[in-house]
């Protein structure tokens, strides 16, 4: 990719290969997984990328002695709420598509490690990831750019995090998603998207 760092090296790995994850995690202390096929496929796609190739990142990560795993989770795993309801990380689970439930199978797959292997991890239920807010919707739901570093920031950096789940979104005043967990991280959202209302 253009515009690398000097600090910065990329390796290309496929999700579906462990050998190659193993590859590419080589020295890194904490991980921020972020791939996946990110919309809606076949349960069969969907499976392999998505919750084997995230038990493969777990794994790997177990084995090379890697501290945290920031998990980059959905709103999608709670999409059959209704938009009325308050919707905190402690409710229970209600995918709307395989996508969804392959974000929730991640999130246990993380719990699974924590518990039987100590590795940290924290989960953001990424919601509307934009520039700028698109539509209505997003006056609820979207996160800024700043936001989503600072978020993921905070999720790999922040001590005394064992599991967490928290929402992925900016300061939005009509969120239906609760903040828990961002007084855990210190995350301070530095957006509202209803700066955008009147654009809308």
């Amino acid at each position: 990719p253009e515009g690398l760092q000097a600090h910065e090296t990329f390796r290309a790995a496929d999700l579906q290969d462990p050998a190659q994850m193993k590859q590419a995690m080589q020295g890194a202390q904490a991980v921020i997984h972020l791939g996946s096929i990110a919309d809606e496929h076949t349960y069969e796609r969907i499976r392999a990328v998505n919750i084997d190739g995230t038990q493969h990142v777990l794994q790997v990560a177990h084995e090379l002695g890697v501290r945290r795993v920031a998990f980059a989770s959905s709103i999608h795993e709670v999409g059959y709420y209704s938009r009325s309801q308050q919707v905190g990380p402690e409710v229970p689970v209600r995918p709307d598509t395989f996508y969804g439930v392959s974000k929730v199978a991640g999130e246990a797959l993380g719990r699974l490690y924590r518990e039987r292997h100590g590795l940290e991890f924290v989960a953001v239920r990424i919601c509307s990831f934009q520039p700028r807010p698109q539509d209505a919707r997003h006056l609820s739901t979207w996160l800024s750019p700043r936001n989503a570093v600072q978020l993921f920031r905070r999720a790999v950096t922040t001590p005394g995090v064992g599991y967490l789940t928290v929402a992925g979104i900016s300061g939005n005043t009509r969120r239906w998603m609760t903040p828990e967990g961002w007084d855990v991280l210190g995350y301070t959202p530095q957006d509202d998207a209803e700066e955008s209302a009147t654009a809308l």
